[in-house]
């Protein structure tokens, strides 16, 4: 017996979409405004979409990205039960430019890739400022786990469970963010910079972790706040 296992295609998912609606090839590319012809060849495995495109999509469908790749158009489970995982396609090129920044006391936080929702793994550029546990204050804890790599300078890293370690640049730390922990400039370095990627299985680690800043609220780059004053004057265009 052929076990082939049956992995979602963004053509199907796309089928099985239009076919709840109960819309014609034609009538979806009217409501998206893209061409029936590259609709078809999507829906018949013969071409993709790019993510410019499926933003379109879910943004003229009033949907998210992952709710268009979410149960009940998931395919069935195989014969062993099992559901295959869905296909989201979720794509972003993180760039420091177009982050949003949060500034404490401490450090200053660039959250990378910004536009993706729900994130499972959040990345962090990070500046460390503080240079001792007392100019630092508590430790922070949130849940989830977290990985630090040092891009440059030097960094003492404090936990609730081990002795303070120094890491330099090209070394890195993993740990359990439920414990309590600090990242410092180490000795003799004026600022650090980290690359980290915090990660949960709560969708709402991104709210939680924007909770620690207290009231310091985020703020987009100059850079990202006219492209997002000339995207809504380009949509209001539209409307006109």
């Amino acid at each position: 017996m052929d076990m082939k296992t049956h992995h979602p295609t963004l053509g199907s998912l796309l089928r099985s979409l239009r076919s709840q609606r109960g819309w014609t090839l034609k009538q979806m590319s009217q409501r998206i405004q893209i061409p029936v012809s590259t609709l078809s060849k999507v829906e018949h495995d013969r071409l993709t979409l790019t993510y410019d495109k499926l933003v379109q999509l879910s943004q003229r469908l009033h949907i998210s990205i992952s709710e268009l790749f979410a149960s009940p158009l998931n395919p069935a489970p195989s014969e062993s039960g099992v559901r295959p995982a869905p296909v989201t396609a979720r794509r972003s090129i993180g760039v420091a430019d177009s982050a949003v920044r949060v500034v404490t006391k401490n450090y200053d936080y660039f959250y990378l890739c910004p536009e993706l929702r729900k994130k499972r793994m959040i990345p962090i550029l990070t500046r460390i400022r503080a240079k001792s546990a007392q100019e630092f204050g508590e430790l922070v804890r949130h849940a989830g786990e977290e990985y630090i790599f040092v891009v440059e300078g030097s960094i003492e890293v404090l936990t609730e469970f081990y002795d303070p370690v120094i890491l330099h640049q090209g070394e890195s730390i993993y740990i359990d963010s439920n414990m309590g922990h600090a990242y410092l400039a180490a000795e003799g370095c004026n600022e650090a910079t980290v690359l980290g990627v915090c990660s949960s299985a709560d969708d709402g680690l991104l709210d939680s972790l924007m909770s620690l800043h207290g009231d310091v609220r985020p703020s987009l780059p100059a850079r990202t706040a006219d492209s997002a004053r000339a995207d809504g004057k380009a949509a209001s265009a539209r409307r006109r």
